[in-house]
């Protein structure tokens, strides 16, 4: 039983973590867009260019943060789920960035090792609560 709480408290923590640092990049983006591409350095040159990352980073990102505090609160597992499927796609993308285009630079690679650990860590924790020795639940 122990365990079980356990596992249940660090992967709501993890959803509430993944979608909180989604909520502050989407909040960014709809504040002030440029900013957002500060970060790797692109200048937005028109109301289209602005319009797009509100939409990209602020709506998805958004969207996205709901999603994940309704599947915290309903329904964990697919919350894990979720995030193996979202953390893996933005490491793969950066991973196909490089053989594609060449090296990251620091903020690229830094992003790089980041959504892989929260990948691995997604995989873990779903895996984990999937098991029905640690859950108490029969499959």
């Amino acid at each position: 039983m122990k365990t079980q709480q356990i596992l249940t408290v660090a992967s709501k923590g993890f959803i509430l973590l993944s979608a909180l640092g989604l909520l502050s990049v989407s909040t960014m983006a709809f504040a002030d867009p440029q900013a957002v591409m500060d970060l790797v350095n692109v200048k937005l040159t028109n109301t289209d260019a602005f319009s797009s990352i509100r939409g990209v980073y602020g709506g998805v990102g958004l969207t996205l943060f709901i999603s994940l505090i309704y599947l915290m609160l309903r329904d964990t597992q697919k919350g894990l789920v979720f995030l193996c499927l979202l953390w893996g796609f933005y490491a793969l993308s950066r991973t196909v960035t490089i053989f594609a285009e060449g090296s990251l630079g620091s903020f690229g690679n830094q992003w790089l090792v980041t959504e892989s650990v929260l990948f691995v860590l997604a995989v873990v924790l779903a895996f984990a609560c999937s098991r029905p020795a640690l859950t108490g639940k029969a499959n």
